[in-house]
């Protein structure tokens, strides 16, 4: 099978496609004929050395696929409400850059009706964060505000939209008008550009000072303080990633005082079976409103697999709004 490697750790073009013998499903597992793959920021983590894949996973990057189930144990697959040929995507915890992917059967979902492999596979690294972390860890509820640091990414763009469906206040921050304009014509109640306007201070004002209920964060180092001294009573920081840095200062009295809390997950090395309990909550909650159109996917660049290297380029520009895909012939 064709794949696309990490030759070396560095800059985008140690990503080369090459030749590998193609993967067998264990128990449990089913083999996925890719169509497409989706790009992420671990992947660019990992190729850069910083992020290495959990023990037993694949050296190659990916961490979502769309493509058909080629092959693997027909009780695991029949117990799944599956059949061989039919249409998934799957989160794995590497691997997707590859003509041929491993998955667990439980990390499977069917591929939303009307949707191409390119839409499919945009959605589970996303989707799994996020309902694992703002609704199920963060417990977001319907009339609650939530504060998500970068709205337009595809973590962002998948949160504004969820946490709308659930009937909550968003306020989404960005670094650019035309990205704020994006979050907003997504569903967010508010835009704050973060280069240009403190969001703590613009969040406070929007909630006539009581804060926000939840913050979803994916910078941490500078940022905490300010998400702290935004937060409501009883408010929630979920912290899913540490581009800013992993130190940060804030005021524990303030965390004492309006008892809050400050969590964080990684999904990747998370057992199997948390992941396929999450499967299972988007499958019975979320892929409704994907295939009513309540909720749709946003990509901004496909690439073929032969180019990973541009991908990852455009990913690190930060100028996407969305999700970056590759495809496979």
């Amino acid at each position: 099978m064709q794949a696309v490697e990490i030759s070396a750790f560095g800059a985008p073009e140690v990503l080369l496609l090459t030749q590998r013998p193609a993967p067998v499903a264990g128990a449990g597992e089913v083999l996925i004929r890719v169509r497409a793959s989706g790009v992420n920021r671990p992947d660019v983590l990992q190729r850069s050395g910083a992020y290495p894949p959990p023990p037993g996973a694949s050296d190659l990057p990916g961490l979502e696929v769309a493509g058909v189930i080629e092959a693997g144990g027909a009780a695991a697959i029949a117990a799944a409400g599956f059949k061989i040929g039919d249409r998934v995507c799957a989160l794995v915890a590497g691997g997707g850059y590859a003509e041929y992917c491993v998955a667990p059967v439980g990390q499977c979902l069917p591929v939303p009706a009307g949707f191409d492999d390119v839409q499919a596979a945009s959605l589970p690294e996303t989707f799994f964060t996020v309902w694992s972390n703002v609704f199920d860890r963060a417990q977001l509820l319907p009339g609650e505000t939530l504060l998500i640091q970068g709205g337009s990414s595809g973590i962002g763009v998948t949160a504004i939209q969820l946490a709308k469906a659930m009937g909550a206040r968003v306020i989404a921050t960005a670094g650019s008008e035309d990205k704020c304009a994006a979050c907003l014509a997504l569903g967010a109640d508010h835009a704050i550009n973060y280069k240009t306007q403190d969001f703590s201070a613009v969040a406070l004002e929007l909630t006539g000072g009581q804060g926000v209920n939840v913050v979803l964060d994916m910078v941490a180092g500078s940022y905490v303080v300010r998400e702290v001294e935004c937060l409501a009573e009883d408010g929630r920081l979920v912290i899913i990633a540490v581009q800013g840095g992993v130190k940060a200062e804030f005021n524990a009295g303030l965390v004492l005082r309006r008892r809050l809390v400050i969590t964080g997950s990684t999904l990747r090395p998370r057992p199997l079976a948390f992941k396929s309990a999450i499967a299972a909550s988007l499958r019975e909650k979320v892929w409704p409103l994907l295939e009513q159109g309540q909720v749709k996917p946003v990509i901004h660049s496909v690439f073929d697999a032969a180019r990973a290297a541009e991908a990852h380029t455009l990913m690190e520009t930060n100028r996407h709004i969305g999700k970056i895909v590759l495809t496979w012939a």
